[in-house]
């Protein structure tokens, strides 16, 4: 981990600190909570989008944050979820009578407290829904998508929610768009090193010299196998083969492609690695859609790397072409 902390216990008050001081033209502080809200936010008229989770990942989450993308984003202690009255604060602050959609990774501590949250808010009256991000493949079998963790498939999904709820659909449609973007995403990762927690000496897990972790998690889990470390050519051929395999059913060939550095991975070294997947993609007859090779979804100073698909069609891609501007995406 890089030595850049003050006191590891208040690291997550001084990453937020820096972050609104470093990206006000996007965000602003959600006064008395660990949160963020974009400079446009309360939106009238339009649903709200919430996302969240632990720090430790950015961009995820603040860095979604700002006009045509989330209205908010909760922000949990590193690798831990936010609090129910954190995401309530959260909430309460950029309401609107349009409602509200929660939109964050499917894990358990998540799911407990977006509940809770969004139970108290609709006892006061606001409309809230929720939709969870379940794209990786590696954490459940096919036909059991629903238990799946989210990972780097957030920012589609982000993305499409957000461009749905700045055009001024009803909270209905954003919720059905998020919904569909999230059944059409796939993710699947590997692991090169583990991660350190700000303030430990030693990482969450190591890899063996020469060898590399599979279906990795981004909270320090470890993959649920281990295996050889190859060549790019085959990291790329294992990525596709696994996300291939798990096509969605109504699946075309237009698909748009994420190649996710976890925080410790060369720019160069993705590089080398896209250019087998996008190959390999075109050979079967796939036409990559807008690829982004970029650190999108971290896990603080993991090695290692993650490749998302969205199979898209007409509806989907317009809302990932539609404008937005944040501190880690911009699309004009």
């Amino acid at each position: 981990m890089t030595k850049l902390y003050n006191d590891p216990a208040n690291f997550r008050e001084e990453l937020i600190e820096g972050f609104v001081a470093a990206y006000g033209r996007y965000v602003r502080r959600v006064p008395d909570a660990s949160g963020v809200m974009a400079i446009d936010a309360p939106r009238p008229g339009q649903v709200a989008l919430v996302i969240g989770g632990g720090s430790g990942h950015y961009p995820a989450f603040c860095g979604y944050v700002g006009p045509g993308l989330a209205a908010a984003a909760v922000i949990g202690n590193v690798f831990a979820a936010p609090s129910a009255e954190q995401i309530y604060r959260v909430t309460k602050a950029v309401a609107s009578d349009a409602g509200v959609l929660y939109c964050y990774g499917n894990y358990s501590g998540d799911v407990l407290n977006f509940d809770m949250a969004e139970l108290r808010c609709q006892e006061e009256g606001i409309d809230v829904r929720t939709v969870r991000v379940t794209d990786d493949v590696a954490s459940a079998p096919r036909g059991q998508e629903e238990e799946r963790r989210g990972i780097a498939g957030d920012f589609f999904v982000f993305k499409i929610a957000g461009a749905a709820a700045a055009r001024g659909d009803s909270l209905d449609e954003v919720e059905r768009l998020a919904r569909k973007a999230n059944a059409r995403t796939r993710s699947f990762g590997v692991a090169f090193s583990g991660c350190t927690l700000p303030g430990q000496s030693a990482p969450l897990f190591t890899v063996e010299p020469g060898r590399m972790e599979l279906g990795l998690g981004v909270h320090g889990e470890p993959g649920v196998q281990s295996s050889h470390m190859r060549p790019a050519r085959e990291i790329a051929d294992l990525l596709l083969d696994t996300l291939l395999a798990d096509a969605p059913p109504d699946a075309g060939t237009t698909v748009a492609v994420l190649l996710n550095g976890l925080g410790a991975t060369q720019y160069e070294e993705m590089f080398v690695l896209y250019k087998d997947v996008h190959r390999r993609l075109v050979a079967e007859g796939f036409s990559p859609y807008k690829p982004i090779v970029n650190e999108m979804v971290t896990s603080l100073d993991m090695a290692g790397c993650s490749l998302t698909l969205c199979w898209l069609d007409d509806e989907l891609t317009a809302l990932l072409d539609a404008p937005c501007a944040s501190a880690a995406y911009t699309n004009c």
